[in-house]
């Protein structure tokens, strides 16, 4: 043992029994079949998860049409993947491609994962067997290495984690900033001063907005969006019974006290056009996004959200209605109330994934006994209500009375006003920001919700027409 010993060299060869071609074909087939799997996968993978160099510019080649917003179709990653001048021939993406993960894609992605941090403690590994078999760096400065590297070992993937320090101090900062009254309003305002004194739409808030039909979900709904976007937010509107037109005239009828009807199916007079070219005007250019080529499917939406927030930056994005989305149902098992209870988490962790909110429409089951709103008769699923951050119940009585023969007033402590030309908005469940009730004007015509600030504005019950308990 008289020879001098020799430092052990790095070789990446020695490394070949911790990767596995298939699960990286896999993967990659998968993520450019388009729904989800993109995003599964960012949360876990970088592109140095992949050990073939030709998978590995694969990868970067998917990142970067997505980062653009684009769906990472085989024609655009193989024009990436010449802009990057990469090895890889069309023909060879295309066999790549005809792979796909059959079932749990999720499991494929952390095998790629952990096969990704077994090499890297190979690599650690081999620092230390050279740094022990010679003398070139100092003792300390190899410890501090490795425990620094060790640390960062699992603070590379793309999802991001922090600490109860980072979190406290962020909470420090929320503080110090109402103290100084520089953030009355912390998220995305609505136009409704009992929800903007509460902060407004929060980022990663999946906000329901339930009711039983023509209740006015949609129009609440709409001139939340409006409202936001006339102070600079940015909002996807995807709806499932409503053409971006008819979207449109809606909101141009609240600005304009022109009908949507009239709009669409009228010739308007000199008076009508000229207060709709006003508020057309008034409008133009502000940021109120819709995706033709979205359809009913919840994955599409999804993934149609995620390009939106790339490419717009978005603050939100509003969802009319949970109960007509299509699902991909694995077996034949699931009840509806399991599908929709899926359907909102999903919208749920894609708020607090996206940092944007979004806000879901929901039908009631209907009860002719009570029309009074409850958390109880969303349709199809009480997993609804556990999902989501926010319900909003809305209620117009004058409806049921008009269209039922009832003779329905608000609820306490309302139910002194007038429910003609009014509705109730009862925030039923507020993870963040409480309960409470609120009244809104509600213009039938227009189809309209507006702020009430000062409810002794409001018109109260005559004697005479005091025939019900609520």
């Amino acid at each position: 043992m008289g020879s001098k010993s020799k430092a052990v060299q790095f070789n990446p060869e020695y490394a070949l029994g911790v990767h596995d071609d298939d699960c990286e074909r896999a993967v990659l087939g998968t993520i450019v079949d388009g729904g989800e799997a993109l995003q599964q996968a960012r949360e876990m993978l970088v592109p140095d998860s992949f050990y073939v160099d030709k998978h590995r510019d694969i990868y970067q080649a998917i990142l970067n049409v997505a980062d653009r917003g684009d769906q990472p179709s085989i024609l655009l990653v193989n024009a990436e993947l010449q802009k990057m001048q990469s090895a890889v021939e069309m023909h060879e993406l295309a066999g790549i491609m005809l792979n796909r993960c059959i079932v749990d894609f999720y499991t494929y992605v952390a095998r790629l994962h952990g096969l990704h941090m077994r090499r890297k403690f190979y690599q650690l590994g081999q620092y230390l067997v050279k740094s022990g078999s010679c003398e070139a760096e100092d003792i300390a400065d190899v410890q501090q290495k490795v425990v620094e590297d060790f640390g960062n070992l699992f603070r590379e993937s793309p999802g991001g984690i922090s600490t109860l320090d980072d979190a406290l101090e962020s909470v420090h900062r929320i503080i110090d900033d109402n103290l100084a009254g520089t953030t009355a309003l912390t998220g995305t305002p609505t136009g409704f001063h009992c929800l903007d004194e509460k902060g407004g739409l929060q980022k990663s808030d999946l906000i329901v907005i339930a009711g039983a039909t023509s209740q006015g979900k949609t129009s609440f709904a709409t001139d939340i969006a409006v409202n936001a976007m006339q102070q600079d937010a940015k909002i996807a509107v995807y709806s499932m019974e409503m053409v971006k037109e008819q979207l449109a005239a809606r909101i141009v009828a609240g600005q304009s006290g022109v009908s949507s009807s009239d709009i669409l199916y009228k010739p308007l007079t000199d008076g009508q056009f000229q207060a709709v070219d006003r508020a057309i005007g008034a409008l133009c250019g502000k940021n109120l996004y819709f995706d033709d080529r979205s359809t009913s499917n919840i994955d599409t939406i999804l993934t149609s959200i995620r390009s939106m927030k790339l490419k717009y930056d978005i603050d939100g994005a509003i969802v009319d209605y949970l109960q007509i989305l299509n699902v991909n149902i694995k077996g034949n098992d699931s009840t509806r109330e399991q599908v929709m209870g899926d359907v909102a988490r999903r919208l749920k962790n894609l708020a607090k994934d996206l940092g944007i909110w979004v806000i879901a429409l929901s039908q009631f089951n209907r009860d002719k006994a009570n029309p009074l709103p409850t958390l109880n008769r969303l349709r199809d699923s009480g997993q609804i209500a556990e999902a989501a951050d926010t319900v909003m119940l809305v209620y117009r009585p004058e409806y049921f009375n008009e269209h039922e023969g009832m003779s329905l007033r608000f609820p306490a402590p309302f139910d002194r006003v007038d429910v003609r030309g009014m509705a109730m908005i009862d925030v039923a469940k507020g993870r963040n920001i409480g309960t409470m009730r609120f009244l809104c004007r509600f213009n039938d015509k227009l189809t309209h919700f507006e702020d009430v600030e000062d409810y002794r504005t409001l018109p109260v019950v005559r004697e005479s027409e005091e025939d019900a308990p609520f």
